[in-house]
């Protein structure tokens, strides 16, 4: 069997077959039969990829046990156990496959797209009807797409493989390659980051995939590098998110914006007071990327007034500009 297989397709023909089992599969059986794995290679490299590839399993929550034989001891196998791994029947009420509809409509355009749409139509089967779950009303996911980089960082992440990319930073613009350990990828906040070691730096560093410029190259081999047991991956990205976050303050009509209004912070008592348009309410927002926020704010048209700080109020500005001066094409090409 080829070795070339991405290891996510590498680890889903390992669950499928281990589930099908009948009683267990041993190492060799393995080795031969599940496409991904390399049979013709040494068998060195083949323990060190499955104990990989097991681990990741269980920390997916896939139960692969240990099955020992009866007569030698010593000759194990492996199988999942079906029973804590099956899908218990599900009563899903129509806002709960909503928000899966969400999470789904997310993965459009994604590598994932397929399958989300598949494990959506599977559940729905079991829970309300399909009419009923198209939408949840106001809401969208807020989740950026990750982009090109997110599948081969996931998969260096999972081979342990040391990659470069080109980085633009965020403080100061600069663009530069950079040399990675990568550790572990980590959504937060509508955002995707890749948490790991800096080679050049010689410091674990946050790299914000949105920021990645071009291709991921992946440099030597497989298993060059271990991640620190003390490492906290989801520490570093909140403390780079604390480094990186504003406060819009916006004035937004009443009983609109809704979003908007559950992220938002109270000002604190220092603040300075600030004239308020009749019939809206003062909000501060946090945010770390102010085109996505612009964007967002843009949506509502008039219901959202950016009152500080300027750069964002300027985004938001040029968007509705843009907006007005589409229309206006639009509008001429349909009366010529």
């Amino acid at each position: 069997m080829s070795d070339s297989l991405p290891p996510a397709e590498r680890l889903l023909n390992l669950v499928i077959a281990l589930v099908n089992t009948s009683g267990r599969m041993t190492k060799e059986q393995i080795r031969r039969s599940v496409a991904g794995y390399d049979a013709t290679g040494s068998v060195e490299a083949f323990e060190r990829m499955f104990e990989r590839d097991k681990d990741t399993l269980r920390e997916l929550g896939v139960p692969v046990v240990t099955v020992a034989n009866a007569a030698h001891g010593d000759d194990q196998g492996y199988r999942v156990d079906t029973d804590a791994y099956a899908l218990p029947p599900m009563d899903l009420s129509a806002a709960q496959l909503g928000v899966l509809a969400l999470a789904a409509e997310f993965w459009q355009g994604q590598t994932l797209s397929s399958d989300a749409a598949r494990a959506l139509t599977k559940l729905r089967v079991v829970g309300a009807t399909p009419g009923s779950t198209d939408t949840v009303a106001g809401l969208s996911p807020r989740m950026h797409p990750a982009g090109p980089a997110l599948v081969p960082l996931l998969d260096a992440a999972q081979e342990r493989r040391r990659v470069q990319f080109t980085y633009r930073a965020a403080s100061t613009g600069e663009v530069r390659r950079r040399r990675v350990e990568p550790w572990r990828i980590v959504a937060a906040r509508g955002g995707w980051y890749l948490v790991g070691h800096d080679l050049d730096r010689g410091a674990p560093r946050v790299f914000r995939l949105s920021r990645i410029d071009g291709s991921v190259r992946t440099l030597g081999a497989p298993g060059a590098f271990e991640v620190p047991a003390d490492a906290d991956p989801r520490a570093l990205v909140d403390s780079a998110q604390a480094r990186e976050t504003r406060v819009a303050v916006l004035a937004v009509a009443q009983d609109r914006a809704g979003a908007l209004r559950a992220r938002a912070h109270p000002e604190p008592p220092e603040a300075p007071a600030r004239p308020v348009p009749r019939g809206m309410d003062l909000i501060a927002v946090p945010y770390d990327r102010t085109a996505a926020l612009a964007d967002e704010i843009t949506g509502y048209t008039d219901a959202v007034v950016v009152l500080e700080p300027p750069p964002l109020r300027e985004a938001v500005v040029a968007r509705l500009r843009a907006a007005v001066e589409m229309g206006d094409r639009l509008g001429g090409q349909i009366r010529g």
